[in-house]
C-alpha cells in the first residue's frame, strides 16, 4: 500500500497518524501469534480526565483491523483486567486448544442456515408440531 493509502485508510492496518502516535508516545509491550502489536502509553491519563491514573492501551493489527483477531489473553490486557503482559500469566497451551478464527460475517465463509437466500431460499417443510398462539385461549 502506498503512502496515500496509509494516510487515508484505517481498515487495513495502522494509518500514519496511528503509527506516529505509537512511535512517539507509546511503548511496545508485546506481540501475539498473528503479528498484532500491543502498546501502552508512556504516561498515565492525567487527573481531571475520565479514567485518571489509568494507562492507555491499544493494538496495531497486522493486516485488517478486526477486533475478533485479538486473542483472549490480549483482550484481557487491553481492557485492564490485569496489569502484567499475557505471556507472563498464561499457563502452557492444552493439546485440545485451537487458534481463534476471525469473524466471517459478510464473507463467503459466513454461516448461512437452511432457508437463507444465499442457499437458495428453500426451507424444510413444516412438520405440524407447531401450534400458533391464539390470544383468546
Amino acid at each position: 500500500m502506498g503512502i496515500l493509502g496509509k494516510i487515508f485508510t484505517w481498515w487495513d492496518g495502522a494509518t500514519i497518524g496511528t503509527w506516529l502516535h505509537s512511535s512517539l508516545t507509546g511503548e511496545l509491550v508485546g506481540t501475539d501469534h498473528q503479528g498484532n502489536r500491543y502498546y501502552r502509553a508512556k504516561k498515565r491519563i492525567p487527573a481531571g480526565q475520565p479514567n485518571a491514573g489509568q494507562e492507555r492501551r491499544w493494538v496495531i493489527y497486522n493486516g485488517a483491523n478486526d477486533a475478533s483477531r485479538v486473542p483472549s489473553e490480549w483482550f484481557g490486557w487491553l481492557h485492564g483486567q490485569f496489569d502484567g503482559v499475557p505471556e507472563s500469566r498464561l499457563p502452557p497451551p492444552r493439546i485440545w486448544e485451537v487458534d481463534s478464527t476471525p469473524n466471517a460475517t459478510g464473507t463467503a465463509a459466513a454461516y448461512r442456515p437452511m432457508g437463507a437466500l444465499e442457499r437458495g431460499g428453500k426451507r424444510a417443510a413444516a412438520t405440524g408440531d407447531y401450534e400458533a398462539w391464539n390470544p383468546e385461549d
